[in-house]
């Protein structure tokens, strides 16, 4: 597991599939293969109001909205990551596909908002130490939402020693809608050693972003869901 950068790519006028295929021409231009599809999927569910003495905040009469996520990654197809999320706070728990099963049982404490289920996918790249996978990311409802990239470098696991040089790969294919500056969650862990957890995190903030212009109703109950040599170039 090296270090993952999550990055969107932006399509203003909503082209879709041509944008991808730009990406994949720009890619191949430094030498990727193909290899294979991926896909990474999100589910979020709520807490309900009859449990909400399970959010109070002590002395303050207020209460704070929790949230489960869960999520799968083909990357890693024997594991179900879920992300209990409050104001300030993150818990990530790897399990492995049994804890699906469970998810029925806590349906008197979480409500899913329905067609809020959103994934990415695409096609998976290999070129040099860098794994490249261009995704397509659609809300359930098959509302599409834009394009994101994932690039993984292989040969370092530390954020801190590695960034320019990924900051270089992606805006080869990239240009510079990519930042000089490594994004916020890179950065407030930047000296860390970096495993998957991390990249299901990224991908939860990516996903949030793409949720922020929807909203949904509650309704529903809980329910199991199944789920090298770089160039510097100005991209065509």
């Amino acid at each position: 597991m090296g270090v993952t950068v999550l990055q969107t790519f932006p399509d203003a006028f909503r082209y879709g599939y041509k944008e991808v295929e730009k990406l994949h021409t720009r890619i191949a231009h430094l030498g990727a293969q193909p290899n294979g599809v991926f896909q990474v999927d999100c589910d979020t569910y709520y807490m309900n109001q009859q449990n909400s003495q399970f959010n109070d905040i002590p002395g303050s009469g207020s209460t704070v909205n929790k949230k489960l996520h869960i999520l799968h990654n083909t990357e890693t197809p024997a594991s179900t990551y879920a992300i209990i999320e409050s104001p300030g706070k993150q818990v990530t728990l790897c399990a492995d596909l049994m804890f699906d099963l469970l998810l029925p049982r806590l349906s008197h404490m979480y409500t899913a908002k329905k067609n809020l289920k959103v994934e990415t996918k695409g096609t998976r790249f290999t070129v040099s130490d860098f794994i490249v996978k261009i995704g397509s990311v659609s809300m359930s409802s098959g509302q599409y939402k834009g394009i994101l990239v994932e690039v993984e470098y292989l040969a370092c696991s530390v954020p801190a020693l590695c960034w320019p040089i990924l900051r270089e790969f992606l805006q080869s294919f990239m240009g510079f809608c990519v930042s000089s500056q490594p994004p916020p969650y890179l950065q407030a862990r930047f000296q860390q050693v970096q495993g998957p957890q991390d990249t299901m995190q990224q991908y939860l903030e990516k996903f949030n972003e793409f949720r922020e212009s929807s909203a949904y109703p509650v309704t529903g109950s809980l329910s199991a869901s199944q789920p090298g040599t770089t160039s510097t170039s100005t991209p065509s």
